[in-house]
């Protein structure tokens, strides 16, 4: 298979540092990124607990001593933001700011010390939050449910694309008033507002992407029962039954144990048992057919709005470990080309499986600062833990098995084992095989990569070298090209001239 001239991959234009603050009913944060790419790395990222929302069913305001907790962080943000060097720094208000009766004059407070205010209705609220699951699980086809302390968001995302949703008064703190008028007042008042909301969608079957605070701390507490062998919470997968499961759970389990498990703050505990209840009662409603849970909500939807469609439509895997690659490797381009130089051993594979090469190969360089000996544990490490969106564990896993076979590792390590089983790990033990006679023929430059060529031919792992190329063809290559074409079952034979 003859190839076109390889092109180096343009950076994407470099901008300052983005802030977005969010004032929700339970949390202040502050988020700081690091520009505006398709998703950028987080410099700063702080919040507080105020409990603006705390009593605002009984009273219809926020919360008086909330308000000077707020104003005092808020102060603190907006100077950080500054020292930072922020470009461009928002701040949105939702559910408890939108319904309080002295939400205009909190307002007012911030608007006077220079934090003007986006106050988002509650469909835009929930349009926010789709987008945001959509920035980072780019094929999202489902609904999206978006709990706060104020209010729960409800929307449709589907190719990439948001539809119109629903704000419901369905909080954590909101949820804790309800529980007290009885055990099936919480059911009584969701089947009321899902209907005053004209809200029942066909959902049935569908993902239903969990966004909030404390539907991750559940999903953390699920990973603990479970004996999960990965922390990332992001895109981490429940089946619908276990809402109810976790109702259970929370209704034994010590409150000493759940602070224990790390990711879940004690504030959050008193809340996690109302966030069951509701995930469960949405899920007898909705009967989606898969719980995933996103880190990526409002605050991600805010800044992915204000990218160009171009931007959108890159990957987002992609586009993070070719910045990685970059970031900590030889060459920029490097990642790009070795995948297109190993790619026709693997011309038979699903696309799903050729991106996850593709980013293996982008990451192919992250290890080599690192002790030689502890280079496939760097892999291995950057694959299953770096902040990386729009992959699953399933994925990760096959990447990581691709770094630490290519860094020298042996073996499937046990946790890739759990995660893929040994014949997915296989398959990508021979991407890392390919790698590894890559960057060994190389030397992690690009000149031989860009004149050899590398193809499958009736059991053969066929290496083509043109004239000087020759020399590159040692000991060290050959034993590695020798061991590539035994994990894909043929024999190694080099064909130089």
């Amino acid at each position: 298979m003859r190839l076109a001239p390889f092109q180096k991959r343009e950076a994407l234009p470099a901008t300052g540092p983005v802030g977005i603050i969010d004032i929700g009913s339970n949390s202040i944060r502050l988020v700081i990124y690091e520009g505006e790419g398709r998703i950028p790395s987080i410099l700063f990222n702080e919040k507080i607990l105020a409990g603006l929302g705390q009593g605002l069913g009984k009273t219809g305001l926020l919360d008086p001593q909330a308000v000077d907790r707020t104003l005092v962080a808020l102060a603190r943000f907006k100077r950080l933001a500054e020292d930072m060097g922020v470009a461009r720094l928002g701040t949105v208000a939702t559910a408890a700011v939108r319904d309080a009766a002295n939400g205009p004059n909190f307002i007012d407070r911030l608007a006077a010390i220079g934090l003007p205010v986006e106050l988002l209705p509650g469909t835009a609220e929930a349009a926010m939050a789709g987008l945001g699951v959509v920035a980072a699980i780019p094929e999202a086809d489902g609904i999206v449910g978006d709990l706060g302390g104020g209010s729960l968001e409800l929307v449709r995302v589907r190719d990439g694309t948001v539809g119109e949703g629903v704000s419901v008064p369905f909080g954590v703190l909101r949820v804790a008033a309800m529980k007290l008028a009885g055990a099936r007042a919480v059911d009584r008042a969701l089947d009321a507002a899902l209907d005053a909301a004209g809200w029942r969608e066909t959902a049935a079957g569908k993902p239903f992407y969990m966004v909030g605070g404390s539907w991750r701390a559940l999903a953390r507490l699920h990973m603990t029962l479970t004996e999960y062998p990965l922390p990332i919470v992001h895109n981490y997968l429940m089946a619908p039954s276990e809402a109810q499961r976790l109702v259970r759970a929370l209704a034994q389990l010590d409150p000493k144990r759940i602070k224990g498990i790390s990711g879940i703050s004690s504030s959050r505990i008193p809340a996690l048992s109302h966030a069951a209840l509701l995930l469960a009662g949405l899920v007898r409603r909705l009967q989606p057919g898969m719980l995933v849970v996103s880190a990526y909500g409002l605050r991600e939807g805010l800044l992915h709005r204000s990218l160009s469609p171009e931007v959108r439509a890159l990957d987002p895997l992609i586009e993070a470990t070719r910045e990685e690659g970059a970031r900590q490797g030889r060459f920029p381009e490097h990642g790009d080309l070795l995948d297109r130089w190993i790619a026709p051993l693997f011309a038979d594979e699903a696309p799903v499986l050729a991106r996850l090469r593709h980013a293996a190969c982008l990451l192919a360089d992250v290890g080599w600062r690192a002790h030689p000996e502890f280079r496939a544990e760097r892999g291995l490490d950057v694959a299953l833990h770096g902040n990386w969106v729009a992959i699953d564990a399933a994925g990760r896993a096959m990447v990581g098995q691709a770094l630490f076979t290519h860094f020298g590792g042996t073996g499937v390590p046990p946790v890739i084992n759990r995660l893929i089983g040994y014949d997915a790990a296989t398959q990508a033990m021979r991407w890392g095989y390919a790698m590894r006679l890559g960057q060994r023929l190389s030397g992690g430059v690009p000149g031989p990569l860009e004149s050899s060529r590398l193809s499958f031919q009736e059991g053969r792992v066929v290496l083509r070298l043109k004239g000087d190329d020759a020399a590159l063809y040692g000991e060290a290559v050959e034993r590695r090209h020798r061991l590539l074409a035994a994990s894909l079952g043929g024999m190694a034979e080099v064909v130089t001239g």
